[in-house]
């Protein structure tokens, strides 16, 4: 008998289209991917069941099933996916508390694989060059995705205390880019007038979208590895250098400027800033990936030039008819801003 797989967010085109590509391994019996509604494009072998990970059902799920693996996908980074802040708060935390009570009482269940984000390091002024997975953040999170992410990956710490049984893998991962990804950093890098804060040109690190779906893949199947993992590509490249490989001007305003951009293009549905995307713009951020490479046994495929590269790849021209609508919204926010915001201060 192969491995029995429960696969969480598949009506999100990265958990669909992971699930898929995990059921058409020869390791694994069947997987079942499971959300509130359901994916939109082929699943493949994939048995959706529709349940919301907040309610307790889905512990009948796992046991019915007899599932041995779990891959938590459903973490949620845009209040705007999600129908606003509450919702995502409870779909993040509370639904993780849930699943990971489901997994707590099946006897069967014997790997947990979470995907994290290196977000939950946050971004300051006092950050290291490189961030190791035993390192705390310079400034504790106090609201939004990052908040919910460090509170998860605290009970699933505490999970894995309780059941010591269970091999439990945190994969703190990069931002993924890739020519499907849509997510608030490829919406940013997509605007025909990018907003960028003056007097800062932060460090980023990108993870490909194959990557992402080949280090789950490991990490689903491979027994013996635990514990908390950063997964990057490797190198680094600063905003200034992707903006000109992507052929995208810049817009350097002060900080308080791109903060009310941002507000302005969410509203216009254009990209999805938050404040922890504002200080990741402003200081940017490294993790080391030793542990990657030898405690997980992975190695991307893709640099972050590369995933920079092939990602820009699929980008429409700035003055293409498929970004006037996003280029007159941007234009205008940007004007608008320029009479609102004082522009003095590299430091705003």
């Amino acid at each position: 008998m192969g491995r029995v797989v429960l696969v969480t967010g598949v009506s999100r085109d990265l958990g669909r289209r992971f699930a898929r590509s995990l059921a058409a391994d020869p390791e694994v019996d069947r997987v079942i991917g499971v959300d509130v509604v359901p994916p939109r494009g082929d699943v493949g072998a994939v048995s959706f069941v529709r349940v919301d990970i907040r309610n307790p059902v889905i512990a009948k799920v796992i046991a019915k099933e007899d599932v041995d693996t779990v891959v938590h996908m459903s973490i949620i980074a845009t209040p705007g996916s999600a129908g606003g802040r509450h919702t995502m708060k409870e779909l993040n935390v509370i639904g993780t508390m849930q699943l990971l009570a489901a997994c707590q009482r099946a006897r069967t269940v014997r790997r947990l694989v979470v995907k994290s984000t290196t977000t939950v390091y946050g971004a300051s002024p006092a950050d290291p060059a490189m961030f190791t997975e035993d390192m705390q953040p310079r400034r504790a999170p106090r609201s939004g995705y990052a908040k919910d992410v460090a509170e998860i990956e605290g009970y699933v710490r505490g999970f894995a205390r309780r059941r010591p049984d269970v091999d439990v893998l945190t994969l703190r991962c990069a931002n993924v880019v890739g020519p499907h990804v849509q997510s608030p950093i490829t919406s940013y890098l997509r605007l025909p007038v990018v907003p960028t804060v003056l007097g800062y040109d932060p460090r980023m690190q990108l993870l490909h979208e194959d990557d992402l779906f080949s280090v789950l893949h490991l990490a689903a199947l491979r027994e013996g590895v635990s514990g908390t993992v950063n997964v990057a590509g490797e190198g680094v490249v600063v905003l200034s250098q992707a903006l000109r490989r992507l052929g995208r001007p810049a817009a350097p305003m002060p900080g308080t400027a791109v903060g009310r951009l941002g507000q302005v293009l969410r509203k216009a549905h254009v990209a999805d800033f938050s404040p922890e995307q504002l200080a990741f713009l402003t200081y940017g951020r490294g993790v080391d990936t030793t542990r990657m490479r030898e405690v997980l046994g992975f190695e991307p495929a893709f640099t972050t030039e590369q995933a920079l590269a092939d990602f820009g790849s699929t980008l429409p021209p700035v003055l293409g008819p498929a970004r006037a609508t996003a280029q007159q919204v941007a234009g205008q926010a940007l004007g608008t801003l320029a009479r609102l915001v004082p522009t003095g201060g590299a430091r705003g």
